[in-house]
Parts: C-alpha cells; structure tokens; sequence
C-alpha cells in the first residue's frame, strides 16, 4: 500500500521531469511526510482548444486531495477511506469504476514509507526510493466532486482529489535483489509507471480501461526494479513530524525505530 510519502520538488523540477505544463501560479509545499488528505501534485492528460492548434491534448500538473472523492458521494469524508485502490478490484469498486475509465492520472512522489512487520507487534519505518534519485510516477486516478453546501460561483466549490493504485507484492522468490526486499516489507506495493506505460495510463482518448490496467500491473515489478530501500527516523509515524530528517536517522534512532503498531498515526 502507499499511505506516506514525500514529496519536495519545486514546480519547475516536477514540470520538467513529467514533461508537463502548468498554471504559473501553481504552489507546492514541500514535505517529508505526506499523508491522506494532504492537497498533492498529479499529472494528467485532457484536450483543449489552443489557438491557432485546434483541439489538442495536453499534458499538465494540478493539485488534488489525496483521497478520491466520486462524483456521486454526499461530503468529501468519502476520500479519507479511498487513498489507495487495488488494481484488482479498480473496474468494479463503485468509488473508483467511473474514474479507471477516462479520468487517470500520475502521482508523482520522490519515494514512500513503509513500515516493516517485526517480532510482536513492532513495525520498522523503510524509505523506498530510486536509486537515481529521479521521481516515481505512481498510477492514479482522478475526480472532480461539487460540494452542495458551496454556493454557484465559490471557487472552492468543486474539489479535484486523487487515488493511488497498488498491486501485490513482488515474488519473494525475484531475481532482482531490491524486489526480494520489497515482498519482504509488505504484502501490497504502491503500482509505478515506466514512461511508456505512463504515456498509455494518462491517453484520455483510450477507454479500454482493463487493458490499460493490465499494462500497468504487468511492468510494475520492472519498473521498482531500480528502487532502493533505506531505514527511516521512528518519528516519520507521526503526521505532525515533518522535515528532511526523518530520511537520514542516526545509528540511535535505527537502533529505536522499533514501534508498536497502534502508535502509527495515518
């Protein structure tokens, strides 16, 4: 699963490596400890009129609610349950059925947490990465919710949120070392995108929604393949802790990373 993550990219470093474009006056927060509900970057794909152009897709970067919110939901506290959907049961769930269809996206993310199962009731924090130190493009889902207690022209009235997909673990019999690791730390693994699958998930021409799906489950162990895990400050299990230092602990918070499960706070 992928419920923390980090994310401290300036605009123009995220523009440029999801090719994309934006709005001049976009803002993003850097944080070391992003959680549900907290407003994220996503990349997606629409068609517009361009002078001159015509009609022409275009690929741009928006802020969403981490925690999709479907058109059909009464209040927002929908999202809070929906931050990840499973590949598997994406095409039916009733919260994600319609967006799978024509409302994808990328969430972009410089690496995750995950907290890996010990003796007891203990849990190890791990920071998973590229060992490139590139961003990992997460397949998404996106959708747009109109709050009925807003009136007509409040620009907050409409809410843009998204969903992060995830898939099963890599064998623990892989070949590669780092996806040994991986099927190690959980049983679920937030679903990467290499730049083709990518460019096929974002195509907001293309509907064939479980084709689309497939594609994405199928290259996703190849494309963790170049990810790298690292131990993480015991302080990241708490959302109010925040900053570059719960990347790099010392030898005494490893050796205290150790917490009992009921004292991660999501």
């Amino acid at each position: 699963m992928c419920g923390r993550y980090v994310m401290a990219r300036s605009v123009g470093d995220l523009v440029a490596e999801a090719e994309a474009e934006t709005d001049a006056n976009l803002e993003l927060r850097a944080s070391w400890n992003v959680a549900p509900t907290s407003d994220v970057p996503v990349v997606l794909e629409r068609f517009v009129e361009v002078p001159g152009r015509g009609r022409s897709q275009v690929r741009e970067i928006h802020v969403a609610r981490w925690g999709l919110v479907p058109a059909w939901a009464r209040d927002a506290s929908v999202g809070v349950r929906a931050f990840n959907a499973r590949s598997e049961t994406v095409l039916e769930k009733p919260t994600f059925r319609e967006a799978v269809l024509s409302r994808r996206c990328a969430v972009p993310v410089d690496g995750y947490y995950e907290w890996k199962a010990g003796p007891g009731k203990v849990r190890r924090p791990f920071y998973v990465s590229r060992t490139d130190g590139s961003p990992i493009f997460f397949a998404g889902l996106y959708e747009w919710w109109r709050d009925p207690a807003k009136a007509e022209g409040d620009p907050e009235r409409w809410l843009l949120s998204t969903s992060i997909l995830t898939v099963a673990a890599p064998p623990a019999a892989s070949a590669e070392p780092v996806l040994r690791e991986l099927a190690e730390l959980h049983d679920r693994l937030p679903l990467p995108l290499s730049p083709d699958a990518m460019a096929a998930w974002l195509d907001p021409a293309r509907r064939d929604a479980g084709t689309l799906v497939a594609l994405a489950t199928e290259q996703a162990y190849a494309a963790a393949a170049d990810w790298m895990l690292s131990e993480a400050h015991p302080a990241v299990g708490n959302v109010r802790n925040d900053g570059e230092y719960l990347l790099r602990p010392g030898p005494e918070d490893v050796q205290a990373a150790a917490v009992p499960v009921e004292d991660v706070l999501f």
